[in-house]
């Protein structure tokens, strides 16, 4: 690759060549050590263990003691490539052509990783002050069970003393263009299961059996019956949807003995996982004649937040309109992101790259959208120490 590229565009190559799917971490986070210690900063790289779920190192990067301080948070690891045959290129090979770094995790987030470091040093190597500290929050978990990387690693920070006043996460926001959406907050996920229990039997002795499809689809009416809300200021109304219905019956003269529902509730700041799983119980309770049923709530670590709109928030949006020229839309759609960890300890915004191409075969990222994600970092910063 030329030299003629600039530092964060060589470090997305160089991040995308790592193959650090999780939980590996395929010499990621050793290359951003080596970026980051002959500047100065003290460099960490525990790894957290959980059982039932795989060892991840993660990476801790600090220069400065004082106040404010402002963190860079973001992963390293990345999704499988699937079916490497179909790629147009190596999913790690980081290939350049025509303006354009292909590979997997090259938009999802290893442009993100490498904007903020090469805003960072950039920022230094311009003799740019720093009177308080930047801090790196980097994980190798976070496309994996999201146990062992940043929720652990913000404990042990925490844990040390650390204490952060904002933080800008990475991820890939934009839909279209630069400039377009940051996220303030994020809606939390809540998955369920229902099983409803019948009587096995001949279709056409259907009086010697209990069919319980027939409840089931009184007690999935129920729960879809009415809306949850009609969202807020900042969140679109809560959304339940049944993603899976399965009795596990081949033959088409029995009746069977069980029927299961799986399902999944994005949802809002007005609820918790606690009180919507109370208000699904409350929904199933009145159905009349219910049939035997067994609702089952999974374990969540993905509650809904918002950073409401104010100092820190119009700090990086201003970064975003002084570099782009246009104002971000403030939205809270998509999925879960580590900012739902994060934001117990600072404000926190996501802003990145454009997303088009994230888990896709083909994974892509511009390289002129790398370059102004560093600029609106950089600019950041400066608003930052300002402030």
């Amino acid at each position: 690759m030329s030299e003629a590229h600039s530092r964060a565009v060589r470090m997305t190559r160089d991040l995308v060549r790592c193959t650090s799917v999780t939980p590996a971490e395929g010499g990621a986070l050793a290359l951003i050590e080596s970026w980051l210690r002959p500047y100065g900063f003290e460099v960490h790289r525990p790894v957290f263990t959980e059982p039932g779920t795989p060892d991840v190192e993660n990476l801790y990067a600090r220069i400065g003691r004082g106040s404010p301080v402002l963190m860079f948070a973001g992963h390293t690891d990345v999704v499988p490539v699937g079916d490497e045959g179909a790629w147009t290129r190596p999913p790690f090979g980081a290939e350049i052509f025509d303006g354009v770094l292909w590979g997997r995790g090259a938009c999802d987030m290893k442009a993100g990783v490498a904007a903020a470091l090469a805003a960072v040093l950039d920022h230094l190597d311009a003799g740019g002050a720093i009177p308080g500290s930047i801090v790196f929050v980097i994980t190798g978990d976070e496309e994996g069970p999201a146990v062992n990387g940043t929720v652990k690693l913000l404990q042990w920070a925490a844990a040390r003393g650390e204490r952060f006043d904002g933080c800008i996460l990475g991820e890939p926001t934009n839909p279209i263009a630069m400039g377009d959406m940051m996220k303030i907050g994020r809606r939390g996920s809540l998955s369920f299961d229902l099983d409803v229990i019948g009587k096995q039997g001949h279709v056409a002795y259907q009086h010697l059996a209990k069919n319980p499809i027939d409840g089931l689809m009184r007690l999935m009416a129920a729960l879809k019956a009415t809306p949850l809300d009609a969202g807020t200021e900042h969140f679109l109304a809560t959304n339940l949807e049944f993603t899976s219905v399965d009795v596990g019956n081949p033959a088409r003269n029995v009746i069977p003995a069980a029927a299961r529902v799986q399902g999944n509730i994005r949802f809002n700041d007005l609820w918790t996982s606690t009180t919507l799983g109370a208000e699904l119980r409350r929904r199933l309770e009145g159905v009349n004649d219910a049939p035997d049923y067994r609702l089952t709530l999974h374990p969540t670590n993905a509650e809904a937040f918002l950073t409401a709109p104010g100092p820190f928030v119009e700090l990086v949006s201003g970064a975003v309109r002084d570099v782009t020229g246009r104002t971000p839309e403030l939205s809270t759609t998509g999925g879960t992101s580590d900012a739902r960890f994060i934001q117990a300890y600072c404000p926190v915004i996501e802003f990145g790259t454009v997303g088009q191409t994230m888990h896709q075969v083909d994974e892509r990222v511009s390289l002129s959208d790398i370059d102004q994600l560093t600029a609106v970092y950089r600019r950041a910063i400066e608003r930052f120490f300002k402030a």
